[in-house]
């Protein structure tokens, strides 16, 4: 499941180019071939590549002579994200930038993962970006759109190829002891 937020105008510039249904059907794509992903790099690779994200030209450089690139280019809208952290707000921001600065690309998307701690004090993370995009208004002052993902939890199979949900601990080499989340919080505190 994502969430997709515009900031400057980026959903103009979106329409203007007849690029929105293309936006909302690649991060659709996206989100059902990663959820549930554990290798998620390799898989988000693909699927821009599969909804015709990578420049056919290979040229997707932000500085001449640098490895550094967008994950996607169409239209010159650039497509940056990572899916581990949503601290990656400010490495993608900044990309997508130095890129609007130079005029290689009119606007982008970054995509963030939306999971954080539930212990966070910051409240929901959708207002999180909201006022890290005003925060950031004096450097970062491009039309750009976050997506927000909520991607589910991988589903990690057992050599049986039943599904390992995690409740079972290793009591020795020889015998494996079932026990459920109770018992594995009680143990880990102890």
């Amino acid at each position: 499941m994502f969430k997709l937020l515009h900031f400057r105008g980026s959903d103009k510039i979106l329409k203007k180019k007849k690029m929105m249904n293309d936006v909302e059907t690649t991060l659709g794509y996206i989100d059902d071939v990663l959820s549930g992903a554990v290798y998620k790099r390799e898989l988000f690779r693909q699927a821009i590549d599969e909804m015709g994200w990578l420049a056919p030209n290979g040229d997707m450089n932000i500085l001449e002579g640098r490895r550094y690139r967008y994950k996607g280019l169409k239209k010159s809208i650039a497509i940056e994200g990572n899916f581990s952290a949503y601290e990656y707000i400010l490495e993608g921001l900044f990309r997508l930038q130095l890129g609007y600065e130079k005029g290689l690309i009119e606007t982008g998307i970054l995509i963030l993962n939306a999971k954080r701690s539930q212990k966070s004090p910051y409240g929901s993370t959708e207002d999180m970006v909201k006022e890290e995009i005003a925060m950031l208004e004096p450097v970062i002052n491009m039309p750009v759109s976050i997506a927000l993902y909520d991607l589910d939890e991988p589903v990690m199979m057992d050599e049986k190829g039943g599904v390992d949900n995690g409740i079972s601990v290793q009591a020795d080499e020889n015998q494996k002891v079932e026990t459920g989340p109770e018992e594995l919080e009680e143990r880990e505190a102890a």
